[in-house]
């Protein structure tokens, strides 16, 4: 009951996924990543105890074709999961299950994976092919979000979606983007708010990461570089 990309940016090394599904808060219970690893999910029929054995894999230095060798072995169900994966050093695999809701399919190309489940056809997974190829100038993060939404326009899931979320990992060693729509009727476009607000933090928080005895408050250095963003208030009794 899911959509995702996996990807990496040759140049600059990022990677990361997008996904969205029909159920609800698929950000927690599908996709799993480390910066020093890659980057997976786990999804159709979720065990998010088993993407985190995938992810263990990956952090001893597995490829990911190996992972998914080896869950196969370790899986009972395997034929009920859909699985991508993205290993540190750019390698890919992916595998679709022959007890996944239809349709159900995926597509590599050469720099990331279409996958997905329960859709409204393979336009879903074309629709996600073709944003990301045709968007090449915009960031790694929005491309990926833009992959998403090319899903979603193309025709998403057979019954709609109602989380998404999307992870990226760069140069620090962290997760860059970890943001996530837990609900909501058009939960796509609810992460695509979100990430827009967020965006102009990931300077700052890499900053951060580096000296914080140099760094202001959030607030105040976006306030410096003339960026305004609305907070949540105290309760109305406490105001």
């Amino acid at each position: 009951m899911t959509f995702t990309i996996i990807a990496r940016d040759k140049q600059s090394g990022d990677f990361g996924l997008c996904i969205s599904s029909f159920s609800p808060a698929v950000g927690w219970i599908a996709p799993f990543g480390s910066a020093q690893a890659g980057v997976l999910s786990y999804q159709s029929s979720v065990e998010p105890r088993l993407g985190k054995v995938a992810l263990g894999l990956l952090e001893r230095g597995y490829s990911a074709q190996k992972v998914l060798i080896d869950m196969e072995q370790m899986d009972k169900h395997w034929e009920y999961r859909q699985v991508g994966v993205l290993d540190a050093r750019g390698g890919m695999a992916v595998f679709t299950g022959k007890k996944n809701y239809q349709w159900a399919g995926h597509r590599i190309g050469p720099d990331f994976i279409a996958f997905g489940n329960v859709l409204a056809g393979e336009k879903t997974i074309d629709g996600i092919c073709e944003a990301w190829e045709s968007n090449r100038a915009a960031s790694f993060d929005d491309r990926l979000l833009r992959a998403i939404e090319g899903g979603r326009d193309a025709g998403g899931q057979l019954e709609g979606q109602t989380s998404a979320a999307i992870k990226t990992f760069g140069r620090k060693g962290t997760a860059r983007l970890d943001l996530r729509c837990d609900h909501a009727s058009e939960p796509i476009a609810e992460l695509r708010r979100i990430v827009d607000w967020y965006m102009p933090l990931v300077e700052y928080y890499e900053a951060l990461v580096d000296d914080p005895s140099v760094m202001p408050r959030h607030k105040d250095w976006l306030k410096e570089r003339g960026i305004e963003r609305e907070y949540g208030k105290p309760p109305s009794h406490l105001a």
